[in-house]
């Protein structure tokens, strides 16, 4: 009977080829991103029993013109869920937001998954989710945990499942070793793991990445350039198993941190596959003693990248080409309040025929931070022959 299901589970993904994911078509090049209008919604909104924060990803259906929205409550204050959404444009804003449904992510068992408190070896860290419309399915991802403490060692593996629109889970993807959790130098770090994900435009494969590098990778992101190379992996999502890895140089940690020894980080939260083996990348930038983050979203190209899925170590760059990134806005410079944005999609087209872009960010469930909304217009150009 498992066999059976697995089996259904694996063509739920791949067995209509008529949906295509929203791209930009391969005649034509992206000419800029530029920012429209910020939405913010209310601080502990809410909804169907639950509080709405942590919002960690954005992902649109246009046939329903519905957005999903996973929460990264690790089962803390309300068990691990994601929520539909409508969001209303104007002609250069969002006009509202309201939730349409709440939905818990289930385990295997069918059971909602625990908290700290009930179980530490199996919270969950929902940090990025895709919609399928090919038999209306979604895919989460989880971070996983390597925590160290004085009576116990917790390692939970990254994880990507696939569910359906009410929460069951369906199946399960297999990780890469170098995506195995380790006590050893090895592997990958703290809360800096599987973030973003996104479907090519046939739903044949699934890229994600993990935020920050690998231990065996090189350093993380410091406030000089050094280096800092990150994996995305690519999934045949019909065998659910990995089949490359490409690597990404993050851009250096936008503003040093006050005091100079306290916490900063660079990495990738979300991207976005758009057509044509290229992505827009998210790349979020804090730094102690600075209230915003720093949000850079880059156009990554990995069509000449190598596939690094045989080098154990990226830290020679003699070895490998990485992706080609070009940056296409530094919201620093728009002269807005941007807060943790961690997720992005493709939104229906504007009155002008554009497609639009959309962001969200997450509050972290604190008072002292923002759930925005933000809208941007992604303007392309034809490509010369």
């Amino acid at each position: 009977m498992r066999k059976i299901f697995l089996v259904l589970a694996a063509s739920a993904i791949t067995s209509c080829t008529t949906y295509k994911q929203l791209t930009v078509q391969p005649t034509e090049s992206i000419k800029e991103l530029k920012y429209l209008h910020t939405y913010t919604i209310p601080f502990n909104l809410q909804y169907k029993e639950t509080t709405v924060g942590g919002l960690s990803s954005i992902d649109y259906d246009e046939k329903t013109d519905t957005y999903f929205l996973v929460c990264d409550d690790r089962s803390s204050i309300n068990p691990a869920r994601y929520y539909a959404a409508k969001i209303k444009i104007g002609e250069k804003k969002i006009d509202s937001v309201f939730f349409t449904n709440r939905y818990f992510l289930l385990d295997q068992q069918g059971k909602t998954y625990p908290g700290n408190k009930e179980n530490p070896f199996r919270v969950p860290d929902p940090e990025s989710m895709r919609y399928i419309p090919s038999g209306r399915n979604l895919v989460w991802s989880s971070e996983g945990e390597r925590l160290f403490r004085a009576n116990d060692t917790i390692l939970n593996n990254p994880a990507i499942h696939l569910i359906n629109k009410a929460g069951m889970w369906k199946d399960s993807f297999r990780m890469p070793e170098n995506l195995i959790m380790s006590a050893l130098e090895k592997g990958p770090r703290q809360n800096g793991v599987l973030e973003g994900m996104s479907f090519t435009h046939d739903y044949k494969h699934l890229l994600t990445c993990v935020e920050e590098p690998l231990h065996e990778d090189g350093p993380r992101a410091a406030p000089e350039r050094n280096q800092a190379m990150i994996r995305f992996f690519e999934f045949d999502t019909k065998k659910k198993k990995a089949t490359r890895q490409f690597a990404y140089e993050l851009d250096p940690v936008a503003h040093l941190p006050n005091p100079a020894n306290a916490y900063y980080v660079n990495g990738v939260p979300e991207f976005l596959y758009i057509g044509n083996n290229q992505l827009l990348v998210l790349e979020r930038s804090y730094s102690t003693g600075r209230v915003p983050c720093t949000i850079r979203i880059f156009l990554a190209d990995y069509n000449n990248a190598s596939d690094v899925s045989s080098i154990g170590s990226l830290t020679n760059r003699a070895a490998y080409q990485p992706m080609k990134k070009t940056l296409l806005v530094n919201m620093d410079r728009l002269g807005i309040y941007t807060d943790n944005i961690e997720g992005i999609t493709l939104g229906p087209l504007l009155p002008n025929g554009n497609r639009s872009v959309i962001l969200v960010s997450d509050n972290n469930f604190s008072p002292l931070q923002q759930t925005q909304f933000m809208l941007l217009e992604l303007i392309t150009e034809t490509k010369d022959k």
